[in-house]
């Protein structure tokens, strides 16, 4: 539970897996020799920003850093630390998905502070896992473990955006135009909006596994390179969701565009049949004189049977040119 004064969360981490929680007296007195100190910050909090302002023996640059309303992920060494910002989907409840959520964080060999404005469940796991002595050793595994439970994350949401398009890409044919479209444009908009912040949250994984940090050993590169082929994975995905969505959506205009040209085709047919029809019944219905048969009584009867023989040549002429 975040408090009024910003602090959600803050551990000495004890190297092995584990750690004590501590306050805002314990963070203040802290030194390299207690061991690895994570501070986890709701960065809209005045107690928080001052902290970052005035006590937190941090550059102007990254104070501001963590303090921006919006980031987009990108990363930045400064000295022997690593400025990252990165997303992960917003799982709240009530909310959208594709709304990402930001974290920002600056890591030390011995510090790492992490600053949010909306809750990310992926901390809150890194958190039950120091509880439970699962947790980060070192700066670089906390790197790592933030990284990865983001990545876990989007898993499961673009797994479920591609169930959703192949559910659609089937139903293509059945289900009724106007149900399918805003449900296809759904999928789509969704994937844009993952897309737009999983790019260059790559590539700053890709930066971030190639920077020159004394503090980030070998085997901490590795595990960065395999999350950055995972999330080089989910793009691809969501690339081949959205793209699905789109052919689905062709194929359903084309199927629209197909029904309008049989409906077309039949009116076209029966104007056809009924044009002459017309024609012959209005000139014999105008009020001059000379109509021919108007004093013959059985007129009307023998005139039906010439309109009806009519529509039988329209159609077998109709037929022979294969236009029906």
């Amino acid at each position: 539970m975040v408090n009024n004064d910003g602090l959600i969360a803050a551990y000495i981490l004890d190297g092995n897996g584990g750690g004590q929680r501590v306050g805002w007296k314990k963070i203040q007195d802290w030194t390299v020799a207690a061991g690895l100190l994570w501070v986890h910050l709701d960065f809209t909090a005045p107690e928080a920003q001052r902290w970052i302002k005035e006590k937190s023996r941090l550059e102007e640059v990254v104070g501001d850093a963590l303090l921006a309303d919006e980031s987009r992920p990108r990363i930045t060494t400064l000295d022997d630390g690593v400025l990252l910002a990165l997303r992960g989907v917003n799982l709240n409840p009530g909310a959208d998905p594709e709304d990402m959520v930001s974290l920002r964080i600056w890591a030390e060999k011995d510090r790492v502070i992490t600053t949010r404005r909306r809750k990310l469940l992926s901390v809150a796991d890194i958190c039950n896992a120091i509880e439970k002595g699962k947790g980060p050793r070192t700066s670089g595994e906390f790197l790592e473990d933030v990284a990865d439970r983001l990545m876990v994350r989007m898993g499961g949401v673009i797994n479920e955006l591609e169930d959703k398009a192949a559910e659609l890409e089937e139903a293509v044919l059945t289900a009724e135009s106007h149900e399918l479209r805003p449900k296809l444009a759904s999928i789509r908009r969704d994937a844009i909006n993952l897309r737009r912040y999983m790019a260059p949250q790559r590539e700053a994984i890709a930066r971030l596994q190639s920077e020159k940090v004394d503090w980030l050993g070998e085997e901490d590169r590795v595990r960065l390179r395999e999350t950055y082929d995972r999330l080089t994975r989910y793009i691809e995905d969501l690339d081949a969701a959205r793209e699905r969505a789109a052919v689905t959506q062709e194929e359903l205009l084309s199927r629209l565009s197909e029904q309008m040209d049989n409906r077309m085709y039949v009116l076209s047919i029966v104007a056809a049949i009924f044009l002459p029809l017309g024609f012959l019944t209005g000139l014999l219905g105008i009020n001059v004189g000379g109509i021919p048969g108007s004093d013959y009584k059985a007129a009307f009867f023998v005139f039906c049977f010439l309109l009806a023989a009519l529509v039988v040549i329209e159609v077998i002429i109709f037929k022979k040119k294969k236009w029906m």
